[in-house]
């Protein structure tokens, strides 16, 4: 399977989790890498593992906050390639959040927000003038989450509230290039369709010190395996998805030029579909409607 050979796909936050496992189902169809992140231990995990797979991919550190960040990696991916295909706004984290919102930190607010939505912006800034000027066709996809797009998680809603954002902006990005007949096609990507297996639970693992709360989180939760105990004590099974499922979910969708790479439960539709039906009827949110 060589799908992608001679394309260029870049992808933020590309060093663990999903973007790892993106960068792998590219790379094996043919594509040249640049993966980007702020874990350099993880880029070099990630570089060993490449070549040791034959695949050609170079890293590049690059915090999404930063505007001057991302658009140095899109002059350094264009520099090595001279041409992008792909590029994955995936960087994402979680703020750990727990108990009533009115007692976060600021700088949870802030660290979030900076992450996972400027994050998303600077990423568009950074690409989108350049796929349109190269007149060709070209794919950008940003990772979101049905937790804040579709429904509320009031456990998370730091998070929530990012990735309701993200999911504002990924379709009114979709809208104008269609406007305006562009050659970029726009994906919204959805991990899932279980609670997908990444570091995002241990995401104080690359905070920033001008973020530090100087408080442990007190959700207590740091890893899957956390939530996992935490569910079995109140009888609950906490079902899970690979991220690679989630990379070959993204590569079926860019292939068939799906806006939607969605995977889906009944329940979690059943979920959405409750949402949106008390919004319909103005009805108070329920239970099945929030998470």
């Amino acid at each position: 399977m060589q799908e992608f050979a001679g394309q260029v796909a870049v992808i933020t936050g590309g060093a663990s989790g999903v973007g790892r496992s993106l960068a792998f189902a590219l790379g094996r169809r043919g594509a040249c890498v640049v993966a980007a992140d702020v874990d350099r231990n993880a880029m070099d995990a990630l570089e060993r593992d490449a070549k040791a797979a034959g695949i050609s991919l170079l890293t590049r550190r690059c915090d999404v906050t930063a505007a001057g960040d991302c658009e140095a990696l899109a002059g350094y991916a264009m520099s090595e390639h001279g041409r992008i295909d792909m590029v994955f706004a995936n960087a994402g984290i979680g703020a750990g959040e727990a108990g009533p919102m009115w007692t976060y930190s600021m700088k949870d607010w802030q660290w979030c927000f900076g992450v996972n939505v400027w994050g998303v912006v600077n990423t568009i800034n950074a690409f989108l003038p350049r796929l349109v000027a190269q007149e060709r066709k070209s794919h950008f996809t940003v990772t979101g989450s049905g937790n804040g797009a579709f429904v509320v998680l009031p456990d998370a809603p730091i998070y929530t509230a990012t990735k309701a954002a993200v999911q504002a902006i990924t379709e009114n990005l979709y809208y104008q290039n269609v406007a305006m007949k562009s050659p970029v096609s726009v994906h919204a990507l959805f991990p899932g369709p279980h609670v997908v297996d990444t570091g995002l639970f241990d995401s104080d693992r690359v905070r920033p010190e001008s973020f530090d709360t100087g408080t442990p989180k007190s959700s207590g939760i740091r890893s899957v395996e956390d939530m996992r105990r935490l569910m079995q004590q109140h009888g609950m099974e906490l079902k899970t998805t690979h991220p690679d499922e989630v990379a070959e979910a993204a590569v079926a969708g860019i292939l068939a030029d799906t806006f939607w790479i969605c995977p889906r439960t009944e329940e979690s539709l059943a979920k959405f579909l409750a949402r949106v039906e008390s919004i319909r009827t103005l009805q108070n949110p329920v239970a099945a409607s929030v998470g």
